[in-house]
């Protein structure tokens, strides 16, 4: 089974963590919580759920995660702008690894720069800045688009599940 990372900061979209952290350990996975710090404590934004990253992003080795989660909410604004968050992405991309986003999660990959000429979605706000780091945006639940998976909102969440899955099966 794989290991997968879940990039959390403060202020995520609280169902776009749930809903897929609990899906891939349900179907056997290992789920680590990555943050910028290891023992900082992540509360959703809408108060519902909160998790102690099990790791600092400056520990986070993209050989030994086969892919990684990063959902939406206020969250990819913080992790987008720490160095070690975007070196890992970019090592799981150099590697051909799952990278999914959903919501605002998509900001981190276009920091980490592994977006061009790759087909993705993302919430409307951020559209734009999809289409200005080269990707080919497309406006449906869930686009793959080669090891990137990514999703619009929450209720996109069955459709972004079940590719991840996919994806890492």
């Amino acid at each position: 089974m794989a290991k997968v990372a879940f990039l959390l900061a403060g202020g995520f979209e609280d169902s776009e963590m749930i809903n897929p952290y609990e899906a891939i350990k349900e179907a056997g996975h290992e789920a680590v919580i990555i943050g910028l710090e290891k023992g900082v404590e992540c509360p959703g934004k809408q108060g519902t759920v909160s998790y102690t990253a099990e790791l600092g992003a400056a520990d986070a080795n993209g050989s030994d995660f086969a892919g990684v989660v990063i959902p939406g909410g206020g969250a990819p604004e913080a992790l987008r702008v720490n160095e070690d968050v975007v070196r890992f992405v970019k090592e799981l991309n150099e590697q051909h690894k799952v990278i999914s986003g959903i919501c605002h999660g998509p900001q981190v990959m276009i920091s980490a720069d592994v977006l061009k000429g790759k087909e993705a979605t993302s919430y409307i706000g951020i559209r734009d800045d999809i289409k200005l780091a080269g990707a080919i945006y497309k406006d449906e639940e869930v686009v793959v688009g080669e090891n990137i998976v990514t999703s619009r909102t929450p209720a996109d969440e069955p459709a972004f599940i079940r590719e991840i899955l996919a994806k890492l099966s």
